[in-house]
């Protein structure tokens, strides 16, 4: 008698090269259709928007959500087999169609990208059904991440951002004894004035580190849902921390080396030192309520507690 797999098993390397072998003459046409139809708005987001430093994130974000949904594709193949096609899959995708027409004929840049979601999670569902897409919720949620928000949402949510960043930069260097003041969100330090730019301390800033954030969560897969939930809240002062690191980086750059040497290459070096001390400051911050954790649930060092030593003695 031949022995059965389990639905729940995972599926075997081998399994999983010949499903894909056999799904890539159905999933071709469909890949090639949308190659044609995003490929210009592609075109424009590497070659404008996604150059910018406001939406640099943004290509990051796309690659990390295509290879979450390649990584999860067994699961999608296990979980929508047979496949059951979703009848909403079909308004979903005349919805996408209708507002990429709109963005790409108007130039609506939030209308092009997020039709690219509407179109996709259509397909799935018309393909795969709605078991499919349950699988892959997270890598569709994760790429609303990339849809650039309305200018004047930004700036009106940038600005009060901003004065936080150069007032505690300020208060800081001040107290470190440095000769510093601010008006606004320009600081004057020595001879050099720096402007805080949105770049340096904006919405698009936050959205980019709570982004990373909940791809650290999604990979770490912690049980504990006051664990997940508390470190994506404090991922929000996490992010105003680095931010206030990597303004006090290249306010001190600027200082010591001079207004080229903070505007040049340093100046993409404080970048990287944003995104850094971001992460170290999510693994301590993760450590933390891992450690808080256990020792809620008394699961420290310490031996049982006296309501266990009466228990063995009686």
């Amino acid at each position: 008698m031949a022995n059965q797999v389990p639905a729940s098993a995972p599926l075997d390397a081998g399994d999983w090269r010949s499903d894909l072998r056999h799904a890539l003459p159905e999933w071709w046409p469909v890949l090639l259709g949308l190659a044609l139809l995003f490929g210009p708005t592609f075109y424009s987001l590497f070659t404008g928007a996604w150059v910018s430093e406001e939406q640099g994130h943004g290509p990051i974000i796309f690659f990390l959500a295509v290879w979450l949904i390649w990584r999860k594709w067994p699961e999608v193949i296990a979980a929508s087999t047979p496949p059951q096609a979703s009848w909403f899959g079909w308004p979903l995708l005349v919805f996408g169609l209708a507002i990429h027409l709109l963005g790409r004929s108007q130039a609506i840049l939030m209308f092009e990208v997020g039709s690219i979601l509407a179109v996709t999670a259509a397909i799935l569902l018309i393909k795969r059904g709605s078991r499919a897409l349950r699988v892959l919720w997270f890598p569709f949620f994760f790429m609303l991440f990339m849809v650039p928000l309305p200018s004047e949402l930004v700036a009106a949510v940038t600005m009060p951002m901003k004065m936080a960043v150069s007032w505690a930069t300020e208060h800081i260097l001040f107290g470190l004894g440095y000769p510093i003041s601010r008006s606004g969100v320009v600081l004057q330090i020595g001879q050099y004035q720096l402007l805080v730019a949105d770049a340096c301390a904006g919405l698009q800033t936050l959205l980019t580190l709570e982004a990373l954030g909940l791809f650290y969560l999604n990979l770490m897969r912690h049980p504990s849902a006051f664990r997940n939930i508390g470190l994506a809240i404090l991922i929000v002062p996490i992010s105003f921390a680095a931010n206030v690191i990597r303004v006090i980086t290249l306010t001190l750059i600027t200082y010591y080396f001079g207004d080229a040497a903070g505007q040049g290459f340093l100046h993409g070096f404080a970048g990287m030192v944003l995104f850094v001390t971001a992460l170290v400051l999510i693994l301590a911050v993760d450590s933390g309520l891992q450690w808080w954790i256990k020792r809620r649930e008394g699961g420290g060092p310490r031996g049982p507690g006296p309501s266990h030593k009466l228990k063995e003695a009686v």
